[in-house]
């Protein structure tokens, strides 16, 4: 074993791992499981279907899957190539390329973002599922939290009526006293809530009236996101070695579970409606000559994936150097977009039977995001026999899919603590892991407030957006254009084999021009399309949308700052300083000897390669 100078145990590592410094996944299992289950999250769940119906059904799979060959796969490709070759996480993979260590910042205070409050959402997950322990749920019908709005079925308010012969506009309780009959194509309706709606916001979020109003920590969401905390902590207290193992039932159990949800759907009447209208007669070709449906497209391939937020570069960093990260590329990226497409089957055959039984077009029930997880879908299985059981299962989904996606994000942060701290993540992996958990946890409080809800919106819309759109285009340049290539090609090669100049055809087509003129089109089109956040009929604040942009600075800020500091501190004209940080730190290369060969036969032991390290101000160093 290389470098195995110390005889203190890592909780990564052990006796048959081949890099016994940071370890090794247990098996190519634990590895594919935990790319599944960081890749396929909520979105698949709750965005996807919603997109598919809204941009003309099965035509969508269409540009959906040309978005995936062309964008998706091959940053996957490349990330999980990176991180691979040179077994290091997103911060220290910058050795790469010094002047863009900023951009491995970027991603690790964005995935630290997102940590935040992507807990919150499986909290609420969490509480919908203790709330389905109950004989009745609490949200199938309109109890003393209601208010004269709410209403299962859709409710007169006026129409057009025939008395005396004359053709006249009366109240429904006119017409109803005096046993009259609308005329059809004149009713209009009161505008009423579902009991799922009003039960979502008075009950389980207490939301108050905007941003303004924070209110007090609703305590039940609060014992829920430390209990998802506690949840990530034990599981990651030993790092790969322990996640590894329990991924195999999260990653694996919402699968059974949509399966089940799929089959009691396909039983129900109405299901073939929702089916049509997700990918069925309803599929509109001419859809395709829509800038929007491309864009949505390719948003969507860019977000499910998870590329350029850092995790695919931290669990890919684990692998053996040989380990054929091509084709765990495609393997995950396929079950990625198959999961989406199944689980549109599901969700809206369920959906079609719920429009069936409150008389209503399935226009007016689908929804996405929260609405859909919390409002539409809890109401349809409220609709159910033994409808407690329903929702158990689809709330577990919910957590599952959520946790696991978590598990991922958490060892972003950890395996960056790792690589600038090494001997003090051998010593104390687990209390730092809690640590972490800790800490986020009580960044985490402001987003279970009443005006919870808010904030954590107003994170999804602005650093789950601009600055990964932004990492991602910096991050393919400086290794496609700058690094090189055609050099990082032979870097692949190294690990899997010699290929043929047809093979790494397409790889170079998309790497050099395609991936990135997409990038930059979706990174163009967000910005002009830009709206202020809201959440639902709530505009945010002028502070708000302020503290969103400051968010979205914070985190892309360390790109010129590093930038600039790299090159100060390194010697000569300035255009040798910048030369000098555009090539590869001496340190650059595969992490363990035996893997180098001559290419890089020159590079820097890792237990010597402090002389050669640059801080910074973050006090990350390269």
């Amino acid at each position: 074993k290389d470098f195995n100078l110390s005889n203190e145990k890592n909780a990564h590592a052990s006796d048959s791992d081949e890099n016994s410094e940071r370890g090794n996944w247990s098996s190519k299992g634990d590895y594919l499981l935990s790319m599944v289950g960081y890749a396929v999250g909520l979105g698949n769940v709750w965005r996807f279907p919603y997109l598919t119906y809204q941009n003309g059904g099965g035509a969508f799979l269409i540009p959906y899957t040309l978005m995936l060959a062309l964008a998706g796969l091959p940053l996957f490709f490349m990330e999980c190539s990176l991180g691979q070759f040179a077994s290091l996480g997103p911060i220290s993979i910058w050795r790469i390329l010094p002047l863009f260590q900023g951009v491995g910042i970027t991603m690790v205070i964005i995935s630290t973002f997102v940590a935040i409050y992507y807990n919150v959402i499986i909290a609420y997950a969490l509480y919908y599922l203790f709330a389905s322990f109950q004989k009745v749920l609490p949200w199938s019908d309109c109890f003393s939290w209601a208010d004269e709005f709410c209403s299962k079925t859709r409710l007169v308010s006026d129409c057009n009526t025939t008395l005396n012969g004359d053709i006249i506009h009366a109240n429904y309780s006119f017409i109803t006293s005096n046993n009259l009959t609308c005329i059809n194509g004149t009713i209009n309706y009161k505008p009423v809530q579902f009991p799922s709606e009003q039960y979502w916001n008075k009950v389980a979020l207490q939301r108050s009236s905007g941003l303004d109003e924070t209110g007090n920590i609703v305590w039940y969401l609060a014992l829920c996101l430390l209990l998802s905390w506690m949840i990530v902590g034990a599981v990651l207290f030993k790092g790969i070695k322990s996640s590894g193992k329990v991924v195999y039932f999260t990653a694996l159990f919402p699968y059974v579970i949509l399966l089940i949800l799929l089959v009691r759907g396909a039983t129900l009447e109405g299901a073939l409606d929702g089916i049509e209208y997700y990918i069925g007669r309803q599929s509109n070709i001419t859809k395709l000559m829509e800038a929007e449906v491309w864009k949505d497209a390719a948003t969507q391939i860019f977000y499910s994936l998870s590329v350029a937020w850092g995790g695919l570069v931290a669990l890919s960093s684990y692998n053996k150097f040989h380990n054929n990260c091509y084709s765990d590329a495609i393997l995950v990226c396929v079950t990625n977009c198959v999961t989406s497409v199944f689980a549109g089957f599901a969700i809206f055959s369920i959906l079609g039977h719920m429009a069936f039984v409150s008389e209503r077009p399935v226009s007016e029930v689908v929804d996405s995001g929260f609405d859909l997880a919390f409002v539409a879908y809890p109401e349809a299985l409220s609709r159910l026999p033994v409808s407690p059981l329903w929702s158990f299962l689809f709330f577990f989904m919910l957590l599952l899919l959520g946790l696991d996606s978590q598990f991922a994000t958490i060892e972003t942060l950890t395996t960056t603590i790792q690589d600038i701290y090494p001997q003090v993540m051998k010593k104390l992996r687990i209390p730092v892991t809690l640590g972490v958990c800790i800490l986020l946890f009580f960044l985490g409080l402001i987003c279970v407030t009443q005006a919870g809800i808010y904030w954590v919106n107003l994170i999804d819309h602005f650093c789950a957006g601009w600055g990964i759109l932004i990492a991602a285009v910096l991050e393919i340049i400086g290794i496609i254009y700058i690094y090189g290539g055609n050099r990082f090609i032979e870097d692949i090669e190294m690990m899997i084999g010699k290929k043929s100049c047809l093979f790494w055809l397409w790889w170079r087509i998309c790497w050099f021009f395609v991936t990135p003129v997409l990038l930059v089109a979706i990174l163009v089109w967000s910005l002009v399309t830009f709206s202020t956040p809201s959440y639902g009929s709530v505009i945010y604040p002028a502070w708000g949308t302020a503290v969103g942009w400051c968010m979205i600075i914070f985190c892309v800020i360390w790109i010129p700052i590093i930038a600039i500091l790299k090159i100060v501190k390194a010697e000569g004209n300035l255009f040798q300083r910048i030369s000098s940080c555009c090539r590869p730190a001496v340190n650059w290369g595969p992490y363990l000897a035996c893997n180098r060969g001559e290419r890089y036969s020159h590079v820097v032991d890792p237990k010597r390669e402090k002389e050669h390290e640059i801080p910074t101000v973050s006090g990350f160093v390269y």
